[in-house]
């Protein structure tokens, strides 16, 4: 009875042991499939034990960029003018992209925080990260880089089906537009951001490439820094072929060519002559999310507007 005892015995051992590894490997598995890992706009990388469950947006694009992701659900604090879809508009507000309520956020106990890097305050993002919170940081300067953003989001949210359908469907919409208008004629372009000071935007914004998208030429692209200023004789002697802002959209509508007006006192410059003063909704042109697509196609058709305005001799 001895033996078959030391028999049993052993075996028993060795299947407790075989299970205890097997246990232990699995959940070393879990633990390595639960970490995730993307990098921001600033080259860093990020990465979560598990993906996000409590997440904050501190810009209205990036809030827009998560939806898209599929992330909605997680969201627990917003800023300032995060109005789409519409139900960002019901998430807790924690500031806006001039101060944030530091307070809040950390009480909402995020685990991801996704920032807008030239857009919030840099020494309250300094306290942000003192506190160990994960940040990520948005700054797509590329219409490409939109897509990318959705895909990285979505790994860090755990909802990359999601993000990567809307990633696809975003490329496809801008390929669309790049096929059309891409090789047309081009069209010089002034884009005026701000009237008083006179502001507009260089090569390496977002809408600069969203002008080339359409086959137009941003006139002051070559200067620095992103959004420089600019003055009424600089716009003179560049003599654009279109002039271009974007309006308040639904954040707060306005009359949509208001601040274009004071350029009709130049008739002689192109744009004035032919009328191609043009006014984009703002809430399309301005944020660097998938609904960029459609600022695109609206300005797409206006400098296509332009092209048409052309005497015949020029066409």
């Amino acid at each position: 009875m001895t033996r078959p005892s030391r028999f049993a015995s052993f075996f028993a051992s060795r299947f407790v042991s075989l299970i205890c590894a097997t246990l232990f490997a699995c959940a070393f598995a879990s633990t390595a499939q639960a970490t995730v890992s993307a990098t921001d706009d600033t080259g860093a990388t990020v990465t979560l034990a598990a993906p996000a469950q409590r997440v904050i947006s501190l810009a209205p694009h990036v809030t827009e960029l998560i939806y898209a992701a599929g992330g909605g659900a997680k969201l627990v604090g917003a800023v300032s003018y995060s109005d789409y879809p519409p139900a960002a508009k019901q998430v807790p507000r924690v500031g806006d992209n001039k101060a944030l309520d530091l307070e809040r956020i950390v009480a909402l106990k995020p685990d991801l925080i996704v920032v807008w890097r030239h857009g919030n305050a840099q020494s309250q993002l300094e306290r942000l990260r003192e506190l160990h919170i994960a940040l990520f940081f948005s700054e797509p300067h590329q219409l490409d880089d939109v897509a990318l953003t959705l895909t990285r989001l979505g790994t860090l949210l755990g909802t990359s089906d999601t993000a990567d359908a809307a990633a696809t469907a975003y490329r496809e919409d801008i390929a669309r537009l790049r096929a059309r208008y891409a090789s047309r004629p081009p069209v010089s372009v002034f884009y005026q951001v701000w009237d008083q000071p006179l502001m507009t935007l260089n090569g390496t914004h977002m809408i600069s490439d969203v002008i080339t998208l359409c086959g137009g030429r941003n006139v002051f692209a070559k200067l620095e820094p992103l959004v420089p200023t600019v003055s009424t004789e600089a716009v003179l002697a560049a003599n654009p072929e279109a002039i271009v802002t974007a309006s308040a959209g639904a954040t707060k509508p306005d009359a949509p060519l208001a601040k274009l007006d004071a350029w009709r006192a130049w008739p002689s410059v192109t744009a004035v002559a032919r009328n191609n003063l043009f006014a984009i909704d703002g809430d399309l042109i301005d944020r660097p999310a998938p609904r960029i697509a459609q600022g695109a196609a609206q300005l797409c058709e206006d400098l296509e507007v332009a092209r048409s305005r052309r005497p015949a001799n020029a066409q």
